[in-house]
C-alpha cells in the first residue's frame, strides 16, 4: 500500500505537467488509436485502467456505448473530468481505481485497455488477474506498452539515478516475449501482436488479447 501511495503522489505532483506534454510518436499514436477503435463495437463498455489525464478515452468515447477509464493518481483524474466537462463528453466515467481493488462484479466489459502503463505498474499480475476477472468472456484486453529490456542501455542507468532524485516513478524492465507470458499466464489468448512506431526502432508492442 506504501508503495502504491508513493506512486499515486508523484503522478499527482506532476499531472499538471504531463497534461501539456506533447505525444512523443503522434503518428504511431494515431495508428494505435484507430486500430483500437476497429476492435471495439458501437454497443461495448470498455474499462481503462491507467487513463491518465483521459485523452484516449474521449478519444474513443464516441465510437463506444461507454467507458470507465481509471487511473492511481486523483490528480490524473480531476484533469480528465474537467476536459470531458469541456467537451460535453456523457458516456465516459472518470474513476480512481485500479483492475486489482476495484470491487466491481465479475464480468461487465466488452473490452479493456491499457495503454503506455503496464511497465509502470509494480503489482502487475494482479493487474493483469484483476482485467481478467473484469471481462465478459470472449472480451479483449489491448495493450501498447514500453518494453525497457529492448531499449538502449542509457535508459537502464538513467531511471534509477533519476528515481533517487524523485524525478521518475517506479519502472519495470522486460520485453515484449516476457510481457506475452505475463498476459497468457493471466488467463488470455494473445490474438494479434503488433509495432505501431512511425519512426526509429518501435521498442512499445501492441497487444491483442482474448479472455480465455
Amino acid at each position: 500500500m506504501f508503495g502504491a501511495t508513493n506512486e499515486a503522489r508523484f503522478w499527482d505532483r506532476i499531472a499538471r505537467k504531463y497534461a501539456k506534454d506533447p505525444i512523443a510518436d503522434i503518428a504511431g499514436y494515431e495508428q494505435t488509436l484507430d486500430r483500437t477503435r476497429k476492435l471495439l463495437d458501437s454497443n461495448d463498455t470498455v474499462f481503462e485502467f491507467g487513463c491518465g489525464t483521459g485523452t484516449t478515452a474521449l478519444r474513443l468515447a464516441p465510437f463506444v456505448a461507454r467507458i470507465v477509464a481509471t487511473d492511481i493518481s486523483g490528480e490524473m483524474i480531476a484533469i480528465a473530468r474537467e476536459k470531458k466537462e469541456a467537451e460535453g463528453r456523457a458516456n465516459i466515467d472518470f474513476q480512481v481505481a485500479t483492475p486489482d481493488s476495484v470491487s466491481w462484479p465479475e464480468g461487465p466489459f466488452d473490452a479493456a485497455l491499457s495503454l503506455n502503463v503496464l511497465h509502470l505498474v509494480a503489482a502487475r499480475k494482479a493487474a493483469l488477474h484483476g482485467v481478467h476477472r473484469l471481462l465478459k468472456p470472449g472480451g479483449l484486453f489491448i495493450t501498447k506498452t514500453p518494453c525497457l529490456k529492448e531499449m538502449n542501455l542509457l535508459v537502464h542507468i538513467g531511471i534509477p539515478v533519476m528515481q533517487l532524485f524523485g524525478k521518475a516513478p517506479y519502472v519495470s524492465v522486460f520485453n515484449a516475449d516476457e510481457l506475452e507470458r505475463e498476459i497468457a499466464d493471466a488467463g488470455f489468448e494473445i490474438v494479434a501482436r503488433e509495432r505501431h512506431a512511425s519512426r526509429g526502432k518501435d521498442t512499445r508492442p501492441f497487444f491483442v488479447a482474448r479472455k480465455s
